[in-house]
């Protein structure tokens, strides 16, 4: 196993606004990715009072070779979780909220209905908290994507994760590099003014050249944002790091997608899709007004 480089170490940090917003997570017994997924993040997120709510339970149908949410049989949805994510969100005043959710490939539409209420329960008991939806793939079913493009959140995410090459290495086999493309193309197609957005993991293999080719298709499917992120083995079962990417190569990639046309980039060693979400707000702020 590679060791980390010094750029790759967290701090840790608390805070009140840490443990208040972890206590009313298990009080409410809500999941987030945050936890699920091991992010590296989270104690940063935490104490700033910043989180991604995850729905639909912590068991995953997929098994996507490089992710730490637990892989298995869900339970029964619970009918009741939209309103309790809607009425926490709302004690906590947030400005911006990611919302997410596992695989349920159990379910007809994947879970999309249920997806759809909690952001449209979130958008009444919240009305000033922008909205991000970090969705899965519904196995490209344009009925189930349009469930969540009909709530019209600020920003529809869908992450393709990795280059077209290593897509079956690294993702589980119902998801492939060009369905996640649709899903991104048909969220443009069906409202022009939602902001797409998707995410590349970095350092499992992948060259230059194929970073490069994705960003170019994911321009030519209208994404609007893209982030890069170095990839973090969670444990000894996922697959290894390959290559840690140096902070002056992510900066390098950022430039260069600038120049491609995307709207904003997000790109560094500790970046994951849902990190510092609301700084895309304030770039588009300063966009607007100049």
């Amino acid at each position: 196993m590679l060791a980390r480089p010094e750029w790759l170490r967290v701090k840790i940090l608390s805070g009140e606004n840490f443990v208040n917003l972890r206590n009313t997570l298990r009080d409410q017994n809500l999941k987030t990715v945050c936890e699920e997924a091991s992010c590296p993040n989270k104690a940063e997120c935490w104490s700033s009072g910043n989180a991604t709510i995850m729905l639909m339970g912590e068991i995953c149908t997929r098994g996507c070779k490089f992710c730490d949410v637990t892989t298995g049989r869900p339970s029964t949805l619970d009918h009741f979780e939209p309103l309790r994510v809607a009425q926490t969100l709302k004690k906590w005043n947030l400005k911006y909220v990611v919302i997410t959710s596992v695989c349920r490939d159990d379910l007809d539409d994947g879970g999309a209905q249920h997806f759809a209420e909690t952001i449209r329960l979130v958008k009444l008991y919240c009305p000033k908290t922008m909205v991000e939806t970090l969705i899965p793939d519904f196995d490209g079913n344009k009925e189930s994507i349009d469930k969540i493009v009909k709530e019209k959140p600020l920003v529809i995410s869908h992450n393709i994760e990795t280059v077209k090459r290593l897509t079956s290495e690294v993702r589980d086999f119902r998801a492939n590099y060009h369905k996640s493309l649709s899903v991104l193309k048909t969220i443009k197609e069906q409202n022009p003014c939602i902001f797409t957005k998707s995410s590349l993991m970095l350092g499992l293999g992948e060259t230059e050249d194929e970073v490069i080719e994705t960003a170019k298709d994911l321009i030519k499917n209208n994404v609007d944002i893209i982030t890069l992120g170095q990839y973090l083995q969670p444990s000894r079962r996922h697959l290894p790091v390959k290559e840690f990417i140096s902070p002056e190569k992510f900066e390098f990639y950022k430039k260069m997608f600038q120049k491609m046309g995307f709207l904003y980039v997000v790109a560094g060693p500790l970046v994951r899709s849902s990190y510092k979400a609301l700084d895309f707000v304030n770039t588009l702020q300063k966009i607007k007004s100049h």
